[in-house]
This record gives structure tokens, C-alpha cells and sequence, in this order.
């Protein structure tokens, strides 16, 4: 009989996302802003940046995940990492939004180095904390339900940062003077931000528990672990998919902040009632985005439990597609069919996200069906490899294009450099939707054949309980 999860449960593992999503929003939106126009870095120079120390970042992801499989501790085998790496994970977000006031030069090496560093503690505390979410419970329908609870708290994150990052980098970032200092602003913005992610983790760890274990007589072997993957298919499809996502959601969060500040003749919304702090329509924008991602991802599982998961992913992708592509027509007086738009888009996108890592819970489960081992963290490392690859390639591009277009810091931008950054918004991103929706295609894994796969390997669980009886007698 499996344990149901409590609620106390699946809230400790949703603070887990909400923790990492309030990091991942901050890099996607506003690192690359932060290092053109805060550091004064090239945003080509960034873009190769971002490429370099991604690609070494997604190969780091699958070592995590390795080292996760093989970890025995009285906590599991993934649990430990999100204790030990809670303090680095916070710290590291803030030296890399620290200006240490090098010459150009120095300051894109610093950015090299903290950056690189940032994202190797990111992969050490994530892909152990998706893993989780294939331990904690062999039961599908849990697992839909606790990757919706994880998406949730992953959106209300990146809610909290995008609605509070620049309004408190303004309140941090005043000086005596009355000038604005951008790099003081931010650096103690993401002190705010380490503090709540890292105590945060800190419950997740507390408040979950590992279930599923290997079979009993499975031996640890990376070859055979590797020779495994190899021949899963549904994986690499799966892999296809999630990377073209990624590519699709880092190009539209990374645009989002330049298309409002230098394509729109009036960047301010309102004054906040109370305080000297002004409230942007970018910050309305990305906060409406996630809004809608919450309503996407409390969708999906009763769209996916009437059409299945491969269909709802498939149906989201191209209307997300469509959508971006109809944007592109929107000038700044089309204030409410842009914010309608977004709210659309991002319905769809919300929607796919929690599918995705279901999904990967249940090639974990296939890979064991097939071949009586289980390499739970080698296959959610690769989820997480995907989301990295796709951001990579996302922000690389989000950094070249503004370079090819023209694109200067802090100045009016060309006529074609605008053009540029609408289609950063529209066209691209909708060609990394209709990709995914390509990939999605193939994938072979029925709801219906993964509830057959759940329930005999609940069986074979059960069988190795009653021949190990015995020996405990």
C-alpha cells in the first residue's frame, strides 16, 4: 500500500521550486540586463558568456545527477544535497549580482567566474530536488498532483521577484543625493532574495520524505546506468522537447525588460500609492506572465487526466506558437491586446511545465519496467540538462541578436535594433514552441501504458518485501 502524501508534504516540496524559480526568474529576466546596462559588458560578450559557462553547466547537471543515484545518507539520497548546498545556493546569488568595479575587462572575467560558479551550486541543490519528486511517490496520479504543487510554488517565486526586484532595487538603491546607484540596488535586492530561497530550502528538506527505493539487487553501474539511457527513446524525445521550451520561454523573459525600456516612449505604469517608487510595465507585464503560468499549471492535470499528457503538451506548444507570432503586430498603443496576449501565452506555457517533469518521473519508471534498474537521478538530471541547454541556447541568442541588431545600452535604439527586439518577442520564440510540439509528437509513453508500468512495479516492490521477510525473522 503506498503512503499518501500529506499536504504539510507536498508544500515542504513546492518551497523547493519556489526557492530555485526565484533565482532562475532573476537570471532569465534580468541578468543579462543587469550586466549590459548596470556592468557595462557587450551584450555580444555576454551571449558567448552565457554560452561557455551554460554548456559547461549542463554537463555538470548529469555528473550531479550520478553522484545523487549513489549517495546512502539516513536522509536518502537526495534530500542531503538540499541541506548542504541551501547557504552556497544564496550567497553565490549575491556575488554575481555584485559589480566588484573592475576595468571592463576585469568585470567580464569576474562575471565569468561567479557565474559559472553560481550555476554549478544551482545544478548541485536542483537536480537532486527533481529527483525527489520520482522517490518520494511510485503513484502517477501523485506525482501529476505534486508536480502541479511544484509549479505553483515555482510561479508564486518568480511572482515575488518580478514584482518586487525593481521596485526594491529603486528603495535599496537611492543615495543621500537623490541619484540612483543601480549596483548597490541590486546587490542588496538579492540579499532579500538569498535569505527567503535558502530558508526555504531548508524546509523542503524537512518537511518531504524518499519512498522508492532500487531493487534490492541492483548494482551500481554507470556503464550499465549510461547503456540504459542510451536506448530510451521516449527520453530523447522528451529531451528534444524540453530544450525547444526552454529555448521559447528564456528568449520571451530575457527580451521582455529591453522590449519595454527601449521600445516603449513611456516605461512608467504608475507611482505606488505610499512610496516614491515607480512601478513599470515591464514589472505589470512578467508579474502577469506568471499569473497566468499558475492558472496554466492548476490546468493542467484536469486537461491532461481527460486528453492525456502528450496531447495537452502538444495542443499548448502550437497555440503558444500562433500566439507569439500574432504579437509581433502589436505597436506600444496596443497596450491590451500586449498584456492580453502575454496572459495567453503564458497560460499555455504554464501548462507544459508541470507535464514535462511528470513525464520525466515516468521514464524513471519505464527505464526500471524495462530493464529491472533505476537510475532516478540520471534521468531527472537530464531534465534539468535540457532546461539548461534550452536556456543556454536562449540567452546566447537573446545576446547575439541584440549585438547583429545594433543594440546599445542606454540609448535610442534603431529603428531595425526595435524591430530586432519585437521579434525577440514573437517570431523566434515562436519557432522554439513549434519545435518542441515536433518532438512532442513522437513520444510514445500512453497514460494508460505508465499505469500498467506503475502497478507492476508495485508488484515486483511488493514481491521483494515478502522474499526479504524471511531473513529479518
Amino acid at each position: 500500500m503506498t503512503e499518501p502524501l500529506k499536504l504539510k508534504e507536498k508544500v515542504g516540496y513546492g518551497f523547493g521550486d519556489f526557492a530555485s524559480s526565484m533565482f532562475w526568474k532573476l537570471f532569465s529576466v534580468y541578468l543579462l540586463f543587469y550586466y549590459t546596462d548596470v556592468m557595462g559588458l557587450a551584450a555580444a560578450a555576454v551571449g558567448t558568456m552565457f554560452l561557455v559557462t551554460r554548456i559547461w553547466d549542463t554537463v555538470n547537471d548529469p555528473l550531479f545527477g550520478i553522484a545523487a543515484d549513489r549517495t546512502e545518507t539516513r536522509w536518502g539520497k537526495f534530500r542531503p544535497y538540499i541541506l548542504w548546498m541551501a547557504v552556497p545556493f544564496g550567497l553565490m546569488g549575491i556575488l554575481t549580482f555584485t559589480s566588484p568595479g573592475f576595468s571592463t575587462a576585469g568585470n567580464l572575467v569576474y562575471a565569468y567566474i561567479t557565474y559559472t560558479i553560481m550555476m554549478m551550486v544551482y545544478s548541485a541543490i536542483n537536480v537532486p530536488y527533481a529527483s525527489l519528486m520520482g522517490v518520494m511517490t511510485p503513484n502517477i496520479k501523485d506525482r501529476t498532483t505534486l508536480s502541479t504543487f511544484r509549479f505553483i510554488f515555482a510561479f508564486a517565486g518568480s511572482i515575488l521577484v518580478l514584482a518586487c526586484a525593481e521596485p526594491l532595487v529603486d528603495v535599496f538603491g537611492k543615495t543621500a543625493g537623490g541619484t540612483a546607484d543601480l549596483e548597490r540596488g541590486w546587490q542588496w535586492t538579492l540579499v532579500v532574495f538569498a535569505i527567503i530561497a535558502s530558508t526555504l530550502f531548508y524546509f523542503t528538506f524537512a518537511w518531504t520524505k524518499e519512498r522508492v527505493k532500487p531493487p534490492k539487487e541492483q548494482e551500481t553501474s554507470l556503464k550499465e546506468d549510461l547503456k540504459d539511457l542510451s536506448k530510451n527513446k521516449p527520453w530523447f524525445i522528451l529531451l528534444g522537447a524540453g530544450v525547444f521550451t526552454l529555448i521559447f520561454n528564456s528568449l520571451r523573459d530575457g527580451s521582455a525588460i529591453y522590449y519595454f525600456k527601449y521600445y516603449f516612449a513611456n516605461q512608467q505604469a504608475f507611482m505606488l500609492p505610499g512610496f516614491d517608487v515607480a512601478i513599470n510595465y515591464s514589472t505589470l507585464y512578467l508579474v502577469l506572465g506568471q499569473a497566468a503560468n499558475i492558472i496554466g499549471v492548476v490546468l493542467a492535470k484536469p486537461i491532461s487526466d481527460k486528453i492525456g499528457k502528450k496531447n495537452t503538451f502538444l495542443y499548448a506548444m502550437l497555440l503558444a506558437s500562433a500566439l507569439s507570432c500574432i504579437f509581433f503586430t502589436f505597436s506600444e498603443n496596443d497596450l491590451m491586446l500586449i498584456f492580453s496576449f502575454q496572459f495567453l501565452i503564458s497560460i499555455c506555457a504554464g501548462t507544459v511545465f508541470p507535464l514535462l517533469w511528470s513525464m520525466y518521473a515516468d521514464i524513471a519508471d519505464y527505464s526500471e519496467y524495462r530493464t529491472g534498474r533505476r537510475a532516478t537521478g540520471l534521468i531527472f538530471s537530464s531534465s534539468s540538462m535540457s532546461q539548461k541547454l534550452g536556456w543556454t541556447l536562449g540567452g546566447a541568442l537573446t545576446g547575439w541578436l541584440l549585438a547583429v541588431w545594433g543594440f546599445e545600452a542606454n540609448a535610442v535604439q534603431s529603428a531595425e535594433a526595435q524591430t530586432g527586439i519585437r521579434m525577440m518577442l514573437s517570431f523566434i520564440p515562436a519557432a522554439g514552441a513549434l519545435l518542441s510540439a515536433a518532438f512532442i509528437v513522437f513520444y510514445k509513453l500512453s497514460d494508460s501504458f505508465m499505469l500498467e508500468v506503475s502497478n507492476d512495479l508495485v508488484a515486483r516492490r511488493n514481491e521483494e518485501k515478502v522474499i526479504a521477510l524471511p531473513e529479518l525473522v
